[in-house]
């Protein structure tokens, strides 16, 4: 539930975008613009007052709502229960998977076997577990930061690495457009930390390019998975053989 604090500052952003002034709301609630800039500024503001200032604006308390909900910071990560719910059906996962990846609703149904109906009820599901909200004519928005990652030990990386890594890496990656590398070597800390930069950077240009190719026919674009990871790992069948180094 919204506080007062947000319903005030809410309130505010909706009067300042209908060029709607202290003066002018003073004289449609027949109030000073004294009292009404206290009331503001203090936050003592009633339902009564709240539903004239709103049938003024020409919107609802929902539409209120929602304004304030997409004022709130996008989280970075889902909880471990968000995750749990997602990874407890396959369907849902496929569609929380797309609609991160900001796939239409006609997008989904393009490209896989499923009905109309089962995509809604999906959405509706990812809609009130906070992945998405969803809004008329079956569009949405994400809820999910720009920089959103999966819990690195959370149940979608854990499905992963059970049930989808040895599948990815079941390949020559020797196809058109396909690519595979392992390097490995011993570098400075203040480069290991540019590298990952760079990665990142990668990745996020992926996902631009996968964003703004969405306007093309689907029959004119391919699809691709990019998995970007880099860490301080020796081969179990190796460790064994590796000196102590010396600290420091």
């Amino acid at each position: 539930m919204a506080s007062t604090q947000e319903l005030v500052t809410a309130l505010k952003r909706e009067l300042r975008v209908a060029g709607i002034t202290y003066r002018a709301l003073a004289a449609r609630l027949a109030l000073s613009e004294s009292s009404v800039k206290r009331m503001f500024s203090r936050g003592e503001i009633t339902l009564a007052r709240i539903d004239s200032i709103l049938t003024l604006l020409g919107i609802d308390f929902a539409d209120l709502a929602r304004g304030i909900a997409a004022a709130q910071p996008l989280p970075n990560q889902l909880t471990e229960d968000q995750e749990r719910a997602l990874v407890a059906e396959r369907e849902l996962l496929l569609v929380a998977i797309c609609c991160q990846s900001e796939w239409s609703f006609e997008q989904i149904l393009e490209f896989y076997a499923l009905t109309p109906a089962a995509v809604v009820q999906r959405m509706a599901r990812l809609d009130r577990i906070g992945v998405i909200q969803l809004r008329p004519n079956n569009r949405y928005s994400l809820r999910l930061a720009k920089g959103f990652r999966w819990r690195p030990h959370g149940p979608v990386m854990t499905y992963f690495r059970s049930k989808a890594m040895e599948d990815f890496f079941a390949s020559g990656f020797d196809g058109e457009g396909e690519f595979l590398a392992l390097a490995h070597g011993t570098i400075s800390v203040p480069a290991a930390s540019a590298f990952i930069e760079r990665l990142q950077t990668l990745a996020e240009d992926f996902s631009r390019q996968h964003r703004a190719d969405q306007r093309l026919d689907l029959r004119h674009r391919c699809s691709r998975t990019l998995l970007v990871a880099v860490r301080d790992w020796e081969f179990s069948a190796f460790r064994d053989l590796v000196r102590e180094r010396p600290r420091g």
